[in-house]
């Protein structure tokens, strides 16, 4: 399946659903030319926020005024006082009153505080803020799943021309994860596959396959193997594998004999934050592939961090996303 059809098949997912999606860069044009086609289509509800007029000249502007927007000023919000005492309760003891009103006017933590009260089913943010700005408010407010140790940051990675789809993690979030938070972020990444209609068969990355090399960094790779299989049994994941190993039957073939994983791979889960970040833009750089992310999995409800350099494209495609991941966690 290529990324038009399964890009067509989310749309399926969410259409008619009436899902909101907050957007807090309402400033931003890229970001508007999104969350109208997605309107447009009638795929979700935007929930814009910034300042109205501001909004409406850029939507005129773009030839989208026509339609009916839910267009929120965070410093003219009439349930203000009701989202302060809801965050008051959420950060208690973290936060004073006075603390309080000044970071519920951060777009961010107000769009997030939406989402926590049931007023929106997941935030897209990320194009004007950076990854810290858009996922410490959901870190401290939406907080991760049980079991969940800690949020991770996951690459869709497609290529058209040979309709092949892979998964990259963690490019995002964790810097340099221990074993127990490694096999974490693969089990995690193996369910958020299946939103793509993959059935997840996940590398654990390393520069060794199989104890051809001997160092702490492959250990750690090895254990988080471990741990993942007592965890999900089921689950088809193996390791440590090189990426030749993984991805390239004949490579796989000579090196990892008898795996069920090696040489078919579409789950890759890099030993740490350098390793995945440089892989997924050599992938999109030389490979050609197309990035779509990054896409944060072990949140209790969906908050998704966009580049700074994404087009409007790209923002379409990741509010669809977190449109189905919303489904998703209400299934």
């Amino acid at each position: 399946m290529g990324i038009r059809s399964l890009f067509g098949s989310l749309r399926g997912k969410i259409i008619g659903k009436n899902l909101k999606i907050v957007f807090p860069e309402g400033s931003d044009e890229r970001v508007l030319r999104a969350a109208t086609r997605l309107k447009f289509e009638g795929l979700i509800e935007p929930i814009i926020l910034g300042e109205p007029q501001v909004i409406r000249e850029t939507l005129d502007m773009i030839g989208f005024a026509d339609l009916n927007y839910i267009i929120i000023n965070p410093e003219e919000y009439d349930g203000f006082d009701e989202m302060k005492a809801a965050f008051l309760e959420i950060r208690k003891d973290k936060v004073t009153p006075e603390e309080a009103d000044e970071l519920l006017h951060d777009v961010n933590y107000f769009g997030v505080m939406l989402v926590k009260m049931g007023l929106a089913n997941g935030m897209v943010s990320g194009a004007m803020h950076s990854t810290a700005a858009t996922v410490r408010p959901a870190l401290q407010i939406i907080k991760t799943k049980p079991g969940v140790s800690r949020t991770s940051g996951v690459f869709l990675m497609s290529r058209e021309t040979t309709e092949q789809r892979l998964v990259f993690a963690d490019c995002a979030i964790n810097v340099d994860p221990n074993a127990q938070q490694l096999a974490e972020i693969a089990v995690n990444t193996a369910d958020t596959a299946k939103i793509f209609n993959l059935d997840p068969k996940v590398a654990m990355l390393s520069f060794s396959t199989k104890g051809s090399a001997k160092a702490p960094q492959v250990e750690k790779v090895q254990e988080a193997l471990q741990l993942a299989k007592e965890a999900r049994p089921d689950l088809a994941i193996d390791g440590e594998l090189q990426f030749d190993a993984a991805f390239v039957p004949g490579t796989a073939a000579l090196k990892a004999p008898g795996s069920d994983v090696a040489g078919q791979a579409n789950v890759f889960i890099f030993p740490d934050l350098q390793s995945g970040n440089i892989g997924y833009k050599i992938a999109q750089r030389l490979g050609m592939f197309e990035a779509i992310g990054p896409i944060l999995q072990g949140l209790n409800q969906p908050v998704n961090d966009l580049s700074r350099g994404s087009s409007a494209e790209d923002i379409y495609k990741l509010a669809i996303i977190t449109a189905t991941q919303a489904i998703d966690d209400d299934e």
